[in-house]
């Protein structure tokens, strides 16, 4: 839900939380959405308040690509993982970063797997203190 959110938005260019909202509502009949909605909402407000410093790693651990030239699809799941290898400290740096790998295989490129698992695995392992 968030990663659906997170690149609507980006290709949409409108406000992820918005976005957030509308799903939310189309699911709210389905059981534990309360959890799943809140989850979610804490994913998509965290990459908001922390949108430049998530972007800024990105772009600097993957040589020689912008963010603008990486599929969106990519975008938005490194940014949901680089949320969570930065800022959530519930969720294991190698259980992220294996879900986004498995997130990129299965909806973006060939290649999507390994970069996106080389990017992240750069980030978790130079991460500092918050």
């Amino acid at each position: 839900m968030a990663l659906d959110a997170i690149f609507a938005a980006d290709m949409r260019k409108q406000n992820p939380i918005e976005l957030l909202d509308v799903t939310a509502a189309t699911q709210e009949n389905r059981q534990n959405q309360d959890e799943i909605v809140g989850y979610a909402r804490q994913i998509v407000e965290g990459i908001i308040s922390s949108h430049a410093d998530i972007d800024y790693r990105i772009a600097s651990f993957s040589h020689k690509w912008s963010i603008d030239r990486m599929p969106a699809v990519d975008r938005a799941i490194l940014r949901v993982a680089v949320w969570e290898i930065l800022f959530n400290d519930e969720v294991p740096d190698p259980v992220a970063i294996a879900e986004a790998v498995e997130l990129a295989k299965e909806y973006s490129t060939d290649e999507s797997g390994l970069f996106v698992n080389g990017l992240l695995a750069a980030i978790s392992g130079t991460k500092t203190a918050k």
